[in-house]
């Protein structure tokens, strides 16, 4: 039987299958140019402790390649010299003495703690999902452990880690000192709780195999959402004391245990982005590495390098805060080295910018979009940096130039001392901050002191969640 096709008949066909086209196609198009975003963040590693940052013995061959294919940033901090604080800033786009996530009381959260991120944040993930990305954390959260403030009250759908830092819930032998014991660590020191979304799954949990643990998480989350778009924010414990590097690990780094750590670090960021290329997401992912802090030099060699710059964790000089940043994303991120400033607290702004999303009006970000940088598009909006320790600025960078108003070394060397006398540092020809340079340039110190001032009236008093109750 032959079939008669009438041309009156035809167009009509015709008209519907390309208008269903021209419907889908775009929203097909914008799905597919939502990038997949994942940000590592170690804890507590310095400056100089990556291969591509100067460190001549530890090897980080897959971070190293990451900043040559992508963007090794110079000039990228973090908005706290520890922890709980710094990692409130990462998230919420927002200095940490606007959400009451930091403390001259107390630095970080513990165990016993009651407090934590309140609800009326709004994190990277809660964001994102107005986008439609699954989210997910793996690693270690440290911003409240009781329920209004875990990760899944803050837009994780997935939770895989500790819920603070891998040396709390001591449960030492009596005569054992905590700095003997993260020094030495042996089963049974620390009773860290390791939890799937709020049900814990392992008590203490067995840090010698976490970071594997960790990364097996990440292969699998990236292979079951590889049809994105996807938020994985991948927390290492380490090399936060106690320093426990796997079997394979142990041994392996002229650095020592602390270079173990590091390496088995590097080798987990190698598994992310292998599984990003086995799922064809490479060309349509964002990986962002940094770290939380500086190294803890009260720890010596269990404890890491800022490098060429002064002090360390707990301090505000640069050691303490400026942080081994790398950017990657093929097709995505323009190779390069930046010297521009950045900051964690930028991460925000730029990846709802690239997701599509709109930040609230009803809060003061201090985060800057900087997505034009990463496409090789312009230079770095950010010119300011404040150094809080606690709930107080210590130090203001603007462009080269940095005052330090208080100061204070890293952790264990001392307590903090009112400069009379501003320091100054010109920190592009002097990185290390070793010459002061205040006496040459009062205007200077003036106008950083007029910036502070006028930072400070921003702020609204909240109250303090990392006090203990």
């Amino acid at each position: 039987m032959k079939i008669k096709f009438h041309i009156q008949y035809v167009f009509p066909l015709l008209i519907l299958f390309v208008s269903a086209f021209a419907c889908t196609a775009p929203q097909q198009e914008e799905s597919r140019q939502k990038p997949n975003i994942i940000v590592i963040f170690a804890d507590d590693m310095g400056y100089g402790d990556m291969g591509v940052f100067g460190h001549p013995t530890i090897k980080t061959p897959h971070l190293d390649r990451l900043a040559y294919e992508g963007q090794k940033w110079t000039n990228f901090y973090v908005a706290a010299p520890v922890c709980t604080p710094s990692r409130a800033g990462l998230l919420t786009g927002r200095l940490p003495i606007r959400s009451g996530m930091c403390s001259d009381q107390n630095r970080v959260l513990f165990p016993e703690s009651t407090g934590g991120l309140p609800e009326s944040e709004i994190t990277i993930a809660s964001a994102l999902k107005k986008a439609d990305y699954s989210t997910a954390i793996i690693g270690k959260w440290h911003l409240g452990h009781l329920q209004p403030f875990d990760p899944n009250s803050h837009g994780f759908d997935y939770y895989f880690g500790i819920p603070y830092s891998n040396d709390m819930d001591q449960t030492l032998p009596e005569g054992v000192s905590y700095i003997e014991a993260c020094s030495n660590p042996k089963d049974g020191y620390f009773n860290v709780p390791l939890k799937r979304n709020r049900e814990i799954i392992e008590q203490p949990a067995n840090q010698n195999t976490i970071t594997q643990r960790y990364t097996a998480e990440a292969v699998k989350y990236i292979a079951e959402h590889k049809d994105g778009p996807f938020f994985l924010y991948m927390a290492h414990s380490m090399p936060h004391v106690p320093l426990y590097p796997s079997e394979e690990f142990k041994g392996k780094s002229l650095r020592g245990t602390y270079g173990d750590v590091i390496e088995e670090i590097d080798w987990s960021v190698g598994k992310v982005i292998d599984a990003l290329k086995e799922n064809g997401l490479d060309d349509n992912t964002l990986v962002v590495f940094t770290s939380d802090n500086g190294p803890w030099l009260m720890f010596n060699e269990h404890g890491g390098s800022a490098g060429l710059l002064r002090g360390g964790k707990g301090g505000t000089y640069e050691g303490g805060m400026r942080e081994p940043t790398v950017f990657w994303g093929p097709g995505m991120v323009d190779p390069g080295v930046i010297s521009g400033l950045g900051t964690t607290m930028d991460l925000l702004p730029t990846f709802c910018k690239m997701a599509g999303v709109e930040l609230s009006n009803d809060r003061v970000y201090d985060g800057y979009d900087i997505s034009s940088v990463l496409l090789g598009k312009g230079e770095s909006p950010r010119n300011e940096v404040f150094y809080y320790r606690g709930q107080q600025v210590y130090a203001v960078r603007k462009g080269a130039y940095k005052a330090h108003f208080i100061t204070q070394p890293a952790y264990g060397g001392g307590g903090p001392t009112e400069r009379e006398i501003v320091e100054l540092y010109n920190l592009n020809v002097d990185p290390s901050e070793k010459y002061n340079i205040a006496e040459q340039h009062p205007d200077v110190i003036q106008e950083l002191t007029d910036l502070m001032e006028a930072h400070k009236k921003t702020v609204v008093p909240v109250e303090d969640q990392l006090v203990k109750r």
